[in-house]
């Protein structure tokens, strides 16, 4: 019998991550699996976005609010959370800022509280509402939003209302001064965008919104260069399944994507946690 160890396939993951993607959009899986330890897998769902061609091109230089709607409107996002949730996952997670901004935070609670019939009891996330766990656990009160340049004014002022909704106050909001196409953003221009234009607001953090914004290269050099907190899309909703997924221990193993890793949110979501892993051990 052969002694030769078997390399890693990816069955013997421990936490199992899925995702809702709008359909031409690879953004979302590619930051997250990236960012991920070898313990953790992602799996993901696509729902068909008329903001987007294929190929993944913009339909336009500004995402029109029509197909932000539909993208949470049933039977789409329902039918695609169920899909996910048939798989043993351990933690879901909605990878569309847009859509909570449009609906506002009570108008998202009511999508979270439609969906959950279809989750099998798995926790579900996404970026606004991690972007408020995280925020908190951080501490960080006076805070920037840079949105994607295909966000237009009034959806970057939606993203405003929303976390003044939720008691932070807003000290820089809007849409990044880059080309509106998602390979003409790098790590490098998008940070030397914010160093120019967004650090002079003294936020305690920022949060780069938008699922399909390249950005989780910028997190890293932007905290030790301008000493506040940095979370993107991609980042913080990795790092809130992760604690819903009572996986507190790989994510705080993430070392080079930002200080919110070796943070905790608040004691209500490691409760939802402890009810999911409950569910997982019996997937």
């Amino acid at each position: 019998m052969s002694t030769t160890a078997s390399p890693a396939d990816g069955w013997d993951a421990t936490t199992r991550i899925g995702v809702v993607v709008p359909s031409a959009d690879v953004g979302p899986e590619a930051e997250l699996q990236a960012m991920s330890p070898a313990s953790v897998t992602v799996h993901a769902s696509r729902i068909d976005f008329g903001g987007m061609l294929p190929g993944g091109h913009m339909v336009a230089e500004k995402i029109p609010q029509d197909p932000i709607t539909a993208f949470v409107e049933p039977p789409a996002v329902d039918n695609a959370v169920a899909l996910l949730a048939d798989s043993p996952l351990h933690a879901l997670v909605l990878g569309f800022t847009s859509s909570s901004y449009v609906l506002g935070a009570e108008g998202e609670r009511a999508l979270y509280e439609r969906l959950a019939p279809v989750t099998r009891d798995i926790p579900i996330t996404g970026t606004a509402r991690a972007a408020v766990a995280g925020f908190r656990a951080l501490g960080a009160e006076r805070i920037a939003i840079v949105n994607p340049p295909w966000f237009d004014e009034k959806l970057s002022t939606q993203g405003q209302e929303y976390f003044e909704s939720q008691g932070f106050t807003v000290v820089h909001h809007g849409p990044v001064g880059l080309p509106s196409e998602q390979t003409a953003i790098t790590p490098q221009n998008l940070s030397e965008w914010i160093r120019t234009t967004v650090a002079d607001a003294r936020p305690e953090a920022i949060l780069v919104a938008g699922n399909g914004i390249r950005a989780v290269g910028t997190v890293k050099g932007l905290e030790s260069e301008l000493g506040f907190s940095v979370l993107t899309a991609n980042q913080v909703v990795l790092w809130h399944a992760l604690h819903l997924a009572g996986a507190a221990d790989a994510a705080r193993s993430v070392t080079d994507y930002g200080r919110l890793f070796q943070a905790a949110p608040a004691p209500a979501t490691s409760v939802q946690a402890t009810s999911v892993q409950a569910t997982s051990k019996e997937a």
